[in-house]
Parts: C-alpha cells; sequence; structure tokens
C-alpha cells in the first residue's frame, strides 16, 4: 500500500508539474572510458541521494513524518575495521569517487582528517606543514584509546621527515638550505647522531645519482615519499592511519597458514597473491609428492647399504655390500635414472658416501672391520687418494668440510682424523669412538655422535669440545637441516627424533619406524625441507610433515630392511631408497591420476610411466 501510495503521489506530483502530460523518458548516457570508474560512482551517490528524499517524502504522506526514516544498523568494531581495510585497498587502486561513496554511506572514517592532511603534505613535499601535523598527531598517539604498533617516537618520526626534506634539497642542488636542515633541525634533535654524520657526507656529492647512489635512494618523487609514508604508519596508531597496505598483509598471513597447515604442500613458496585463489581454501594433493615407485634400480648383486643424491641434484651415489659404488645420471626431463659409472675396489663393501660440496669428488666409507676410505673424482671415476693411518683403525664415517678442500672421518675404535684431498693428517682427536659426523657452516665445528649415546661439537683449532645432544639410546646416525638448526636422528629401539641444535632441546619423536641396532639413515626432504624420511626394518619408507609425529605416507616395495633414503634437493618430487633386498627404489608421483582417484589410492595400481607399467604401492596413514 505504501508503495501504490508513493507511486500516486510521485504521479500526481509529476502531472502537475507537467500539465498532466508525461514527459518523454530520457536516455541514458553512458560514461566514457576516460571517466573511468569515477563517473559512476559519483551518479550512484546521486541515485542514493535521491532514494532517499524520495523515500522521506513519500514517508511524509502516508503520515509517518520523515523522523521515520529507517536508521542505519550500528556497525560493530570489526564490520568498521572491514570497511576501513576495503576502502585503503580501494583507494590504492586509484577507486577513490568510490572510497569516498563506500566511507559516506556506511558513516566510517577511513582515517583521521590529521592524518589524511599529514599524508597529503608529505607527498607534496610541504615539509613545514608536515611537521605542524606531526604536532597534531602527537595528542592522538598518547590518547587512551590509541593501539600503537611500536611505542611513540615523534623524534624518530620528525628525523624521517627531516631527512627526506635534506636529500630532496641536496637532489635539487640546494646546498645551502640543505645545510641549514642538517645544522638547524636534524643535529638539535640529539637523535641518532652517527646517522648525522653519514648525512653529513653526502654534502660532498656532485651529482644527483652519486647522492643516490651512495644514499641508497631513489630519489624525489612519489615512490620516496610513499616509503617514508609506510615508515612513519608504524608509529600510529591504527585508529588514527591504517598500517600500509593492511589488507593485503592479512591476506598473506592467511594463505601462508593454510600453506603451513596442509601436510602434503611441496612447491616453492611464493609471497605474492597473485599466484593463489582467494576463493577457495589452499589444498594440495599428492601428485606433487614422492608416492610412487617410478624406477627399480637393480645393478647391485648384494645388499645395497647407502645412497646419496648429489648437492646439485643431478646424481645418485649408491653403495652396496658387492664392493661397488655406482654413479647414476638423473635425466632432467623425465627424471630417470641412467648408470654412468662404476666404481670398484672396496673390499669390504661400501656403507656410507659423501659428496663434497661441488660434486666434484665422492668418499666412500666401509663397515666396522674397514681401515681404509677412498676419494673418487666423479667426473673423470679416477681414485684420487686411497687413505689409511693404519690397520687397526675404523673409518665409517665422513664429513666434508664446507671449504671442500679439508674432510674428517673417524669410526668406533676411537680415530677421529681431518685431512686434506691427498690423505694428509691435519688434526686428529684421540679417543673419541665416532658413529656418526657433520661439518657446521662455520666450518670450524665438526659434530660427531658417539659410544656415549650422545653428539658432542668439536673445534679441530683450539681443540675444545662441547656436548650439545644426549639421548638415552644409541645414535646409530644423524644429518643436519640446511640451515644448521635442526638434526634428525636415528636413534635405536626408538626411532627417530628431531632436535633444535641451537636450543638443544628434543622438538619431536616420530612415530611408525620400526628401528633397532641397524644402522638406519633418514633424510630431510621437499621444497623447505618440510619433509621426513626414514627407512625402516619393516620394510618401509616412512614419511613425516616435521610438524607431526604420526607418519603422513608409508611407502611399501620393498621386501628386507631400508637402510638408506635420500630425498633430491633439487627436485622435490624425486626420493631414493636402498635396501637390503639388493635394489634402490626411486619414488615419485603418480603422473597419471587426478585428485579423486589419488586420494582413493590404497594397495597395488599398475603405472603407465616413461614406456613402461611399474607398480606402485603404497599405504596413507
Amino acid at each position: 500500500a505504501l508503495g501504490e501510495e508513493t507511486l500516486a503521489s510521485a504521479s500526481s506530483s509529476s502531472d502537475s508539474d507537467t500539465g498532466g502530460a508525461s514527459p518523454p523518458p530520457r536516455k541514458k548516457r553512458r560514461a566514457s572510458s576516460a571517466e573511468g570508474v569515477g563517473e559512476p560512482g559519483a551518479s550512484a551517490g546521486l541515485t542514493s541521494a535521491t532514494h532517499l528524499s524520495r523515500t522521506g517524502s513519500a514517508s511524509g504522506a502516508s503520515g509517518t513524518g520523515s523522523g521515520s526514516l529507517k536508521k542505519k544498523k550500528r556497525l560493530s568494531q570489526a564490520e568498521e575495521d572491514v570497511i576501513r581495510l576495503i576502502g585503503q585497498h580501494l583507494n590504492g587502486l586509484g577507486l577513490n569517487q568510490t572510497v569516498d561513496l563506500l566511507m559516506q554511506e556506511s558513516g566510517c572514517r577511513l582515517e583521521h582528517p590529521s592524518a589524511t592532511k599529514f599524508r597529503n603534505h608529505i607527498m607534496e613535499g610541504e615539509w613545514d606543514k608536515a611537521e605542524n601535523d606531526l604536532n597534531e598527531l602527537k595528542t592522538l598517539m598518547h590518547s587512551p584509546s590509541a593501539i600503537v604498533v611500536r611505542a611513540p617516537d615523534s623524534p624518530r618520526m620528525k628525523f624521517l621527515l627531516l631527512q627526506q626534506k635534506y636529500l630532496e634539497y641536496l637532489e635539487d642542488g640546494k646546498v645551502l638550505e640543505a645545510l641549514q636542515v642538517l645544522r638547524g633541525e636534524l643535529t638539535p634533535l640529539k637523535y641518532n647522531t652517527d646517522r648525522i654524520h653519514v648525512l653529513s657526507g653526502y654534502l660532498m656529492c656532485s651529482h644527483p645519482e652519486d647522492l643516490k647512489a651512495k644514499a641508497e635512494w631513489e630519489g624525489k618523487g612519489a615512490g620516496s615519499r610513499c616509503r617514508l609514508l609506510d615508515k612513519l604508519q608504524t608509529y600510529l596508531p591504527p585508529s588514527v592511519m591504517l598500517p600500509p597496505r593492511r589488507l593485503q598483509t592479512l591476506l598473506r598471513q592467511a594463505v601462508e597458514m593454510q600453506r603451513d597447515r596442509c601436510l602434503y604442500h611441496n612447491t616453492k613458496l611464493d609471497s605474492s597473491l597473485d599466484s593463489v585463489s582467494l576463493l577457495l581454501d589452499h589444498v594440495c594433493n599428492r601428485k606433487q609428492f614422492p608416492c610412487c615407485t617410478q624406477q627399480i634400480l637393480t645393478e647391485h648383486c648384494n645388499e645395497v647399504w647407502f645412497c646419496k643424491f648429489s648437492n646439485d641434484g643431478t646424481k645418485l651415489a649408491t653403495g652396496s655390500k658387492d664392493t661397488t659404488v655406482i654413479i647414476w645420471q638423473v635425466e632432467p626431463d623425465s627424471h630417470q635414472l641412467k648408470l654412468i659409472r662404476t666404481l670398484e675396489g672396496h673390499a669390504y663393501g661400501v656403507s656410507y658416501l659423501a659428496w663434497s660440496p661441488d660434486d666434484v669428488y665422492l668418499i666412500a666409507c666401509g663397515p666396522d672391520d674397514c681401515s681404509e676410505l677412498w676419494l673418487w673424482n666423479v667426473q673423470t671415476g679416477e681414485l684420487r687418494t686411497k687413505m689409511s693411518q693404519s690397520h687397526e683403525d675404523s673409518l665409517t664415517s665422513v664429513a666434508w668440510n664446507p671449504d671442500g678442500k679439508r674432510f674428517v672421518t673417524g669410526g668406533q675404535r676411537g680415530q677421529f682424523y681431518q685431512c686434506d684431498l691427498d690423505g694428509n693428517l691435519l688434526e686428529s682427536w684421540e679417543g673419541v669412538r665416532v658413529q656418526c659426523l657433520w661439518c657446521v657452516g662455520d666450518g670450524r665445528t665438526v659434530l660427531a655422535s658417539d659410544t656415549h649415546q650422545r653428539i658432542r661439537g668439536y673445534s679441530f683449532e683450539d681443540l675444545t669440545d662441547r656436548n650439545i645432544v644426549q639421548e638415552d639410546h644409541p645414535i646409530m646416525s644423524f644429518t643436519v637441516s640446511k640451515n644448521g638448526r635442526l638434526a634428525l636422528l636415528n636413534v635405536a629401539t626408538q626411532g627417530v627424533h628431531l632436535w633444535d641444535l641451537q636450543d638443544r632441546v628434543l622438538v619431536r619423536k616420530y612415530q611408525g619406524v620400526t628401528q633397532g641396532f641397524y644402522t638406519i639413515h633418514s633424510c630431510f626432504g621437499g621444497h623447505n625441507e618440510d619433509f621426513i624420511a626414514s627407512g625402516s626394518e619393516d620394510h618401509k619408507v616412512y614419511i613425516w610433515h616435521k610438524r607431526s609425529e604420526l607418519p603422513i605416507m608409508e611407502l611399501t616395495g620393498h621386501t628386507r630392511t631400508v637402510n638408506c633414503v635420500s630425498w633430491n634437493p633439487c627436485i622435490p618430487s624425486l626420493m631414493a631408497s636402498a635396501s637390503d633386498d639388493g635394489t634402490v627404489r626411486i619414488w615419485g608421483p603418480a603422473p597419471f591420476l587426478d585428485a579423486q582417484e589419488l586420494d582413493g589410492l590404497n594397495g597395488t595400481v599398475i603405472l603407465s610411466s616413461h614406456r613402461k607399467y611399474r607398480k606402485c604401492k603404497y599405504t596413507e596413514s
């Protein structure tokens, strides 16, 4: 009824104005491309205002009066925050009229008027006015309602402001004005005198380009002034001025949190929001995860004790009880491996391998009763050094110094040596029964696990040592993450443990693996080393996410103990495992299954891959 009265009222009013005849309809004007998005926003504002006035007059005609105009819903603090965030984002896109309409209709304020004035004066280079604005903002910074991201720091803010003013004067060639700012305004602040000394040196710059290079400053203009504003905004409460690009920051944090929670995320992290869809939650399937056997290497004729990818990911070295080391080439496109070289003559078998930092050399060690190690040139296949200090020695482990010119080696009979590439003894440490070794990135410290169920740090420079990790059971092997922060231990009868070497605390115990007193080698892997893999005495390969104690995958296929696993450092979807069954399995993604088929995969599936049918069997935990 109200609608009919309104239409009748509007119709009669219109008829009376035009003498009873309705005017012909007017053709709507299309906004030109030059007007952009601002014109529709403006017309929308007019339409909204017209609608409100008509509603008011109609209500008056029906006897309700203009005071009955429906009140706007009172916005909560969270709703106001969202509107301000949207407004800031739209403002950054240049949709200024849309922002004005949004603020008008919502009754919100994008930022305090003093902050707006402050921003405009900075962007226009009106430094004296900006200083006055800063004094106005001081009262807002210390108000009870102000939630400040950083402690209020007026001298710091004024210093940044005057520094920009000083640099712009210098660029414009106004040396006297710049000198006045330096002596009369910056120096009296008594703030960051070291920086003032640096600024004074810029007076000697003879050319603007020289100034920009020395000051690492992009020069006068919108870019440097925007960066100045970004710094200044960190000192202002968000109720006065929002932090720069706040909506993008929140969205990026949300995306990163979803990635962190994804157990199968195994792709390179990209902080750009353009690489993801904000309309869907982040979910990874296992198509880029090493879950299926891609290749079985059967060239060894006895137990395979060790495997290790080169640092550049292009080669794989495998060592066996059959006295040989085999070097495999990883094809860059198919990721298939082909034999390129066999290194023979290791009479006791090969139980450990270590690539030099530049992948030119490979050192091979034997089991407990082996007193020799072999240093091979992988590129030529030549034996550079065959080292043995004494027939009583046991050299079962080795680690390269980061400089690639030295290595350390040792064993459980008390030998612990540092040698050069020719096998010459540089230093030795007596009485240390070494189980496993690792050189820290500083080039000075060597980590060694020993028969006392611990890992200690040794310095060959000053012959000092210190305890880092203490376990309650024998440490059979360990490896260290690329950043040197975490150590992954295979502990007898306990399984796989993760330690923080810096804080010297046990971070996590991983479940599922069967670990007795065999030496089993685990590894970090995947992009950002977010995953952990280990062999097991139950013939399986276990994979965990670094943050999860329960395995996310159990890979089956081997028929005897899996002694070692190695994750390719450059191809995150490629992994190798070596077993007492005499084979090396290459694990990769399931390339011809879509997400639904892969999620339902359980048991044995035949995959057509690289011209052959291969069995792929794993159990999802």
